[in-house]
């Protein structure tokens, strides 16, 4: 029995040493910046970009009405799609059972925008401004078929839960290079078209196995940005600080006989959590911005919560070393109401996501933040319930869009093709895996090496697959 449980006692305390330093420097509320940061990023190449901005448009945004023009639809309109189009394709349970499956050409037109004429749709015309440092990107794909499996697929890695995010991934590897907000800020809006209801769960944002320091933190709009954060009644700046320093010891206590790396971790949360009392009012605070910054966003960006609001927000963030800034859009699940909400849904985002790209590129730091604009999959040529006038499309993973600008992109390039249907990729393929991995080399990371080993595994985001677009990379 006492063979026993000094094995247990070794096992238990065998890493407490490495992590001592780190606690100390914890407890030290001078050095609680220099202990988040001691691991400085371990980059494998020189990196182009040192943040990310995901503009994630949730619920699957229609390539065929916005960014993928297909002018042999108008001809096609109301014809059955060929079989040796949709050859046998698995479909959700919200068509599988349609008799028919007619074409039906989206009632946008699109016009020619930027130095090279790159069509886009006239809902876009704010974004047809800046196509110019974009990569548009119409030759995405993914295996997933609904919404939950498919957002925690391309933000994770996985379709399955409980694998860490991206954003997640890159606190890891990369460290925080903001001393007074986390590496990982989170904020949603909620879209202007009729179905702005898609679920969002917080593991979408959470770090898996990794720490659990890594995962993302919500930004929200109102008085109280961060839960949980203000101070209660009665308490004060002075005895906050000595009520952590008590805590503290006892968390050291706590470590020097179990060697859990958690406590250090819930130890750097707390010092963290007090620093954010002071940086989240004066981040959210736009009081400071002059007149100009909201024409340029336009008079949504002074509504709290919204898209235009939390684009604002995002730069103020990058600007403050924020690594990896996470928006979410919801409303773009059309099944019917596609002509009535896509619209709304474009007006919510047009203005706003064009301004942010300006607005880094006037401050200098768009060479080094990459914007990333996409939802989890695309939408059907088909109609989804028929041929209609305010037509739906159902979801769709053999081809969708995204568009990239910024940092270690290439500007001014559309990269691959899908055929006359927009149906099946033509040319240039891009996995999800292939894009985390092109997203990661931009950041200076191998992302065959960013690793983390749970459970006798190593993991990554891109799980055993994915190659570096490189046709995109600048």
């Amino acid at each position: 029995m006492q063979s026993i449980l000094t094995r247990r006692h070794f096992c238990g305390r065998a890493g407490t040493a490495l992590g001592t330093a780190a606690l100390a420097a914890l407890l030290d509320s001078t050095a609680c910046g220099a202990a988040e940061n001691a691991a400085r990023p371990a980059f494998h190449f020189t990196p182009r970009a040192k943040n990310v901005i995901y503009l994630f448009q949730s619920g699957g945004p229609s390539h065929l009405e916005l960014l993928d023009y297909k002018p042999k639809l108008r001809g096609l309109h109301g014809t059955e799609l060929p079989d040796s189009i949709r050859q046998g394709q698995r479909l959700t349970g919200m068509t599988s059972g349609q008799k028919s499956f007619p074409v039906v050409a989206p009632k946008f037109g699109f016009q020619q925008c930027g130095d090279n004429g790159v069509w886009l749709s006239e809902l876009l015309p704010h974004t047809g401004k800046i196509v110019d440092d974009v990569c548009l990107v119409r030759s995405m794909w993914t295996e997933a078929i609904n919404h939950d499996p498919a957002i925690t697929f391309i933000q994770t890695g996985s379709q399955q839960p409980g694998r860490p995010s991206f954003g997640a991934w890159l606190a890891y590897g990369l460290g925080n290079e903001a001393r007074e907000l986390p590496a990982f800020v989170v904020m949603i809006s909620h879209g202007s078209g009729k179905d702005a209801n898609q679920g969002l769960l917080d593991r979408l944002w959470g770090a898996g196995f990794l720490p659990s320091s890594y995962q993302g933190v919500k930004l929200r709009s109102g008085p109280d940005p961060v839960l949980y954060l203000s101070d209660p009644a009665g308490i004060d700046r002075d005895l906050r600080r000595k009520m952590l320093d008590g805590l503290s010891r006892l968390n050291k206590l706590q470590f020097e006989q179990s060697g859990d790396p958690e406590i250090t971790t819930r130890v750097a949360q707390f010092e963290m959590a007090f620093r954010m009392q002071s940086s989240v009012p004066e981040l959210t605070d736009l009081s400071s911005e002059p007149a100009s910054t909201f024409d340029l966003y336009g008079d949504d960006a002074k509504r709290p919560g919204s898209f235009a609001a939390n684009c604002l927000l995002a730069r103020r963030l990058v600007e403050r070393g924020v690594r990896f800034v996470q928006l979410y859009h919801r409303g773009w699940d059309m099944h019917g109401g596609l002509p009535v909400n896509l619209p709304l849904q474009c007006r919510d985002v047009d203005q706003a996501q064009a301004a942010l790209v300006t607005d880094l590129k006037q401050r200098g730091l768009l060479d080094d933040t990459l914007i990333v604009w996409g939802g989890e999959f695309g939408r059907t040529v088909y109609g989804q319930g028929g041929l209609q006038d305010n037509y739906g499309r159902d979801h769709h993973g053999r081809c969708f869009s995204v568009w990239l600008a910024g940092g270690g992109i290439k500007p001014g390039v559309v990269f691959g093709e899908t055929d006359d249907y927009g149906y099946n990729i033509a040319s240039n393929p891009v996995h999800i895996h292939d894009l985390n991995a092109t997203i990661l080399h931009c950041l200076g990371l191998d992302h065959e090496r960013l690793t983390y080993r749970f459970q006798g595994r190593d993991y990554r985001l891109t799980d055993v697959s994915g190659r570096v677009v490189r046709d995109i990379v600048a």
